[in-house]
C-alpha cells in the first residue's frame, strides 16, 4: 500500500521474487536497500511488513531514513504520523538491519575470500562487504588479494593476508 501512495511501479513481491531468483543463482550476492520509516497512513501492519522484507529479501546493507513530510507533494497533504512514532519506527528498523548486517558477515566469517585492497588496511570483498585488515604489509591499492575472514564488529569484518 505504502508503495502504491509513493506511485512506485513494483510491488513488495516483485522485490522478493527478485531477491530469491539472484540468490538462487548466486548465493553470496548481498543486497541493500534503502527504506523509510512512518510515510503517512502507514500502520502497525505495514511497518511490520518492512521489517519482514529485511528479512525476505536477506537484505546485509539497509539505508533507514524517518519519513520527513516534502513541500508541495501529495504525501504532504497525507494524515501525517506523530514524528515520535516516526523516529522510533526508523529506530526499530535500524535495529533489524543491524541484526542483518551482523548475520550477513557471521556467513563469511571462516572463509578465504579474494579481496580488492582500496586502501592501507582496507578492503572490499565481492559481495561489497567491507574488510579491516593489519597495513604492515599491505598490497598496493587495486591489488586483489587472497584474505581469510577472521570476524567482523557488527559493521566490518577483520581479516587477514593470505599468502
Amino acid at each position: 500500500m505504502i508503495l502504491k501512495r509513493m506511485k512506485r511501479r513494483h510491488l513488495r513481491e516483485d522485490a522478493i521474487a527478485l531477491c530469491e531468483r539472484l540468490k538462487a543463482a548466486r548465493p553470496d550476492i548481498a543486497f541493500g536497500a534503502d527504506l523509510i520509516a512512518g510515510f503517512p497512513t502507514e500502520t502497525e501492519a505495514m511497518f511490520d511488513n518492512s521489517l519482514k522484507l529485511v528479512d525476505e529479501c536477506q537484505l546485509a546493507y539497509v539505508h533507514v531514513f524517518p519519513y520527513s513530510p516534502r513541500p508541495g507533494t501529495p504525501a504532504e497533504r497525507m494524515p501525517q504520523l506523530e514524528k515520535a512514532e516516526i523516529k522510533a519506527r526508523a529506530a526499530r528498523l535500524r535495529t533489524k538491519a543491524e541484526q542483518a548486517l551482523a548475520a550477513h558477515l557471521d556467513t563469511m566469517t571462516g572463509r578465504l575470500d579474494g579481496v580488492l585492497v582500496e586502501k592501507p588496511g582496507f578492503a572490499r570483498a565481492g559481495n561489497f562487504a567491507a574488510i579491516r585488515f593489519s597495513s604492515e604489509t599491505a598490497p598496493r591499492p587495486g591489488a586483489l588479494v587472497n584474505m581469510e575472514i577472521t570476524g567482523h564488529d557488527g559493521r566490518e569484518l577483520s581479516g587477514v593476508l593470505s599468502l
